[in-house]
């Protein structure tokens, strides 16, 4: 009596599993949605350009989303967003309730930045796209008297950053590496808004690996009364709005510095990427990369991005991931002396 009990018990447990995982299985990603929370990680701190790129998205995204869930913006800054893509990575929700968006440099980490730190394949990540293709630059206050690339061969232009994998971090490194010239890099900051305070205050002389459309949409005072000078733009082209900046291709002066160029600088092709855990539900997965293209789109969203001096170039996710699988099929000679210079 008491086995055909535990029996019974046993079948009718058995029975409530089934039916919730068949539940599950024919829930659509519209019922999955209504009345949920997204939250949307960025990996820097309040006021920078991922933040004011991260928080326009959210206002409209979750338009475009079945079921119309709620995007709400949270901020996780630590090592360049290096933080935020390991815990997405190992212990963020995989139900697509949760997405980010991180330096563009974090698909590098496992190439040429600080592998020790990585907890995470770039390539298992479900990227969404991204908003923009990135120009950036290296500036320094007229305070300095630093006005032309040239003069840093002669004076050391001190530099603030965030920490390893961000623009900021990497770029003076890969100038200083191919170019020879005199950078030194203060990191520790949260974010381009600190290094922004910094310079302002004197702590720093300026920036090397900061994106044009932040400087645009975040710093146009002080282009109009003339603070800073804009010394190289780094890039795989030269941006419309810079021709007169040099470009640091046009200044390597071999085969090899240009191909490690391109290995670093296609970073900047990813702009403002967005990216969920690996490992959710493919129709979730699919609903979210249709919302963001959407959004893309979507004229109310336009509009605030132009009223914000917003960049909208968008990539989909797609064409990231496609991106990301040329890369890792760089020769590993290439891949090691980079890694080397940007130590």
């Amino acid at each position: 009596m008491r086995h055909n009990s535990i029996s019974s018990r046993l079948a009718a447990v058995a029975a409530l599993v089934f039916l919730a995982t068949a539940s599950t299985q024919a829930q659509s990603v519209e019922e999955f949605y209504r009345g949920k929370i997204v939250s949307l990680y960025i990996g820097f701190s309040v006021g920078g350009g991922y933040d004011t790129y991260g928080r326009l998205i959210a206002r409209h995204l979750g338009n475009h989303i079945p079921g119309n869930p709620v995007v709400v913006p949270l901020n996780m800054e630590g090592a360049g967003s290096v933080k935020l893509a390991n815990w997405l990575y190992n212990a963020a929700p995989k139900d697509g309730t949760v997405i980010a968006t991180v330096n563009r440099g974090v698909p590098f980490e496992p190439l040429t930045g600080n592998r020790d730190a990585v907890r995470f394949d770039p390539t298992e990540f479900t990227w969404i796209g991204s908003a923009n293709e990135e120009a950036s630059v290296c500036v320094a206050w007229k305070r300095t008297g630093i006005a032309r690339f040239e003069d840093l061969y002669e004076r050391e232009l001190i530099v603030g950053a965030t920490g390893p994998g961000a623009d900021d971090f990497v770029f003076p490194r890969l100038v200083r590496g191919v170019l020879g010239v005199n950078i030194r890099i203060v990191s520790g900051y949260a974010g381009g808004n600190d290094i922004d305070f910094a310079s302002e205050r004197g702590e720093v002389d300026g920036r090397c690996g900061w994106s044009w459309s932040s400087v645009v949409s975040t710093r146009q005072a002080w282009l109009a009364n003339d603070s800073i000078s804009i010394l190289l733009q780094l890039g795989l082209r030269k941006h419309p709005d810079l021709p007169d900046v040099p470009l640091i291709m046009d200044l390597a002066e071999t085969e090899e510095d240009r191909q490690i160029l391109r290995l670093v600088l296609a970073r900047l092709v990813l702009g403002r990427p967005f990216v969920a855990p690996p490992g959710i539900p493919e129709d979730r997965a699919a609903a979210l990369r249709q919302a963001f293209d959407d959004t893309m789109k979507d004229p109310a969203f336009l509009a605030d991005a132009e009223r914000s001096r917003l960049e909208i170039t968008p990539i989909t996710g797609a064409e990231l991931e496609e991106l990301l699988g040329d890369l890792y099929e760089t020769p590993p000679h290439l891949v090691e002396r980079a890694w080397q210079m940007l130590r």
